[in-house]
């Protein structure tokens, strides 16, 4: 029996998700919550063999909870994200597997069985920008560049963006130049923009 706690700050999406994977004989829903503080001490309570965690959770962000539930367990995220810098922070943490909230009963609930055992499970959509990236090395904004953006595309400037990174601003000016290169662009505005339509980032 694979053990599943549920993370997910939309009480109707976790019972619908919960329904949906009562119908598996081989799963068990054995927790679920919506509260970022409160995730650890269930975890610790009821030792699933998956977390089941979306990005968003109101004010926080999922992501930051990746850290300290990899050395509990196995986390597979489901969540409506799927830009790059997301997907590249939830692995780089330690998810075992990253599915989109399009998925089917069925390809949830293969997803927590392979991440039960420890195996990669992605989202089509996801194994392709993931692939993409492995294809176009040269074109790929690497992993400061996507912090150096993702700050630029909440409206920061080079001194904020440079004091929030603890770099000069001349190291920010760097970045911000390879990046517009990166993406075809002349300005600030237009990385922003083209970095959106590509699903790099996620504006609010």
């Amino acid at each position: 029996m694979t053990r599943v706690v549920l993370v997910d700050d939309h009480p109707m999406l976790r019972t619908g998700v919960a329904a949906v994977l009562g119908t598996s004989p081989d799963i068990e829903v054995v927790g679920a919550t919506g509260d970022p503080d409160d995730v650890l001490r269930l975890v610790d309570a009821t030792a699933p063999d998956v977390v089941v965690l979306d990005l968003g959770l109101g004010s926080r962000n999922g992501g930051d909870l990746l850290p300290e539930l990899v050395r509990r367990t196995r986390v597979l995220v489901f969540t409506a994200t799927g830009t790059d810098i997301a997907i590249m922070r939830a692995l780089d943490a330690g998810a075992t597997g990253y599915l989109l909230k399009d998925a089917s009963p069925d390809e949830l609930s293969a997803g927590i069985r392979a991440a039960a055992t420890g195996t990669a499970v992605y989202a089509a959509a996801v194994a392709a920008r993931m692939l993409d990236r492995g294809r176009r090395p040269d074109e790929s904004l690497t992993p400061r560049e996507l912090d150096v953006l993702e700050l630029l595309g909440a409206g920061l400037t080079n001194r904020a963006i440079a004091e929030r990174l603890f770099m000069s601003e001349s190291t920010v000016k760097t970045h911000l130049i390879r990046v517009f290169a990166k993406l075809g662009v002349d300005g600030r505005a237009g990385a922003v923009a083209e970095a959106s339509r590509r699903g790099v980032i996620a504006l609010d």
